[in-house]
């Protein structure tokens, strides 16, 4: 095993040292004011707080307008592993859409290894088992991987092609919140798209729910 599989090991044994007959509740989704300040600070870079079971809680423009359609949701329905299996627009958007999906599952799989029965992440394993039967084969895998900064082509109906560096960092002090970043080199053609994204993105307050206009 390697040392990523090794640790999911360990994170087993030490929830079983402590099992509690009763499931802990799903943490908070309250994301603090500071961190939707310092999502606005990062423009034009996509950034967004995602939960542990990857909750999309609150984001800049761009960080929401890069999964495009994802605003066709309602804010409390935006999870990315939900956008990746279940949204129309995912497969389109994600040339190596296959590879997204087996490390989303095993992304999952590592948290549910420590929190089996929490509710947010039972809730939403159930409903992928139920409605996507590409989960379900990747499900019983088990496969388990860490979080490792990531290069990712995105085919983006509004500007085009872009190839962004993406990093997730843990946030101290919250319940398994990670915020995302993406960004681009200054003066590429990436970059040229992911101000374009920005620029041409709905505006609102960092997490808040973009009006819908009628036309």
């Amino acid at each position: 095993m390697d040392d990523q599989e090794h640790q999911h090991l360990r994170d087993l044994a030490a929830r079983a040292a402590r099992y509690a007959p009763e499931p802990p509740p799903a943490p908070s989704r309250t994301v603090r004011p500071h961190l939707k300040l310092l999502l606005e600070s990062l423009r034009p870079n996509p950034a967004y707080v995602i939960s542990r079971s990857m909750d999309m809680l609150a984001w800049n423009p761009g960080g929401l307008a890069l999964y495009a359609g994802l605003d066709d949701w309602s804010a409390k329905h935006r999870n990315l592993a939900r956008y990746l299996f279940l949204h129309p627009a995912a497969r389109d958007l994600f040339p190596d859409w296959d590879r997204q999906i087996t490390a989303c599952v095993a992304r999952l799989r590592a948290v549910a290894g420590t929190a089996p029965d929490a509710p947010d992440l039972t809730n939403l394993v159930g409903e992928l088992l139920l409605k996507s039967p590409d989960f379900a084969r990747l499900w019983e895998c088990y496969e388990v991987t860490g979080r490792k900064p990531a290069r990712k082509t995105f085919h983006h109906p509004r500007v085009g092609a872009l190839t962004l560096t993406g990093q997730s960092m843990e946030l101290e002090g919250t319940p398994g919140q990670r915020i995302g970043v993406y960004t681009a080199e200054p003066g590429t053609p990436d970059h040229d798209a992911l101000l374009l994204l920005d620029m041409t993105a709905p505006v609102a307050a960092a997490g808040q729910e973009i009006p819908h206009t009628s036309t």
